[in-house]
């Protein structure tokens, strides 16, 4: 079982590094301009206070924390309450006073509201990093299907890193995770996307080979 765990983590592994040699060949071939732009590019704190796009995408990123963090607490509230009442219940059918029972209820309650505040705060940070790799990408002048690549990519690895990393280190584990996964799914996401391009390219270049000699360059035609 151990042997067969390590050879499907060195096959993950091996066919990462196939494709990343894959997309930086295919980043050759179509050259910088239809290449994916955001290897590069980064959104920093301080495009925040450029009085222009950087501004407003911060002030709309706050403004989602703030909104997903208020839907967070509606969930949490309902969960606590839900768990309260049941819990209640259970005591007076177990013959408890309603004094006992209530003290109980709020035992299960503030725990169902911790489960449920983690289960919330774990998918929130997911959304909120997944989102955010997808503007930056725009930002610095990608595409919108290399943002969704580049945004499909970090959801999934920071998802995966995070559940990984839960289970073997806690919430220590959770974090760091999260934070490595969602950095290499997004850059599997975009090593996807060069090879997408790469092969659109081929495609077009094979289509193209019979043209005649007064027609646009194949480079100029595909980007």
């Amino acid at each position: 079982m151990i042997f067969q765990k390590n050879g499907n983590q060195l096959l993950c592994l091996v066919g990462i590094i196939l494709l990343g040699i894959a997309a930086e060949k295919c980043r050759l071939l179509v050259g910088e301009e239809a290449s994916s732009k955001s290897w590069t590019g980064r959104f920093t704190f301080f495009n925040c206070f450029d009085v222009g796009t950087g501004t407003i995408a911060c002030v709309a990123k706050e403004l989602v924390k703030i909104y997903l963090h208020y839907v967070s607490a509606v969930h949490v509230r309902k969960v606590r309450e839900a768990a309260e009442a049941e819990a209640v219940k259970a005591g007076l059918s177990q013959g408890l006073s309603y004094g006992e029972a209530s003290e109980k209820a709020c035992e299960e309650g503030n725990a169902a509201a911790r489960r449920a505040f983690l289960q919330a705060k774990h998918i929130m940070r997911h959304l909120i990093s997944s989102g955010w790799d997808v503007f930056e990408t725009l930002y610095v002048g990608g595409t919108i299907g290399e943002g969704l690549m580049r945004g499909s990519g970090t959801l999934l690895g920071s998802y995966a890193g995070g559940y990984m990393g839960e289970q073997r280190l806690g919430w220590i584990g959770f974090l760091v995770g999260s934070h490595m996964g969602s950095w290499a799914g997004g850059r599997i996401g975009l090593m996807a996307y060069d090879v997408g391009n790469g092969v659109r390219f081929l495609l077009h270049l094979v289509g193209k080979e019979h043209s005649s000699d007064g027609s646009p360059s194949l480079r100029d035609s595909f980007l």
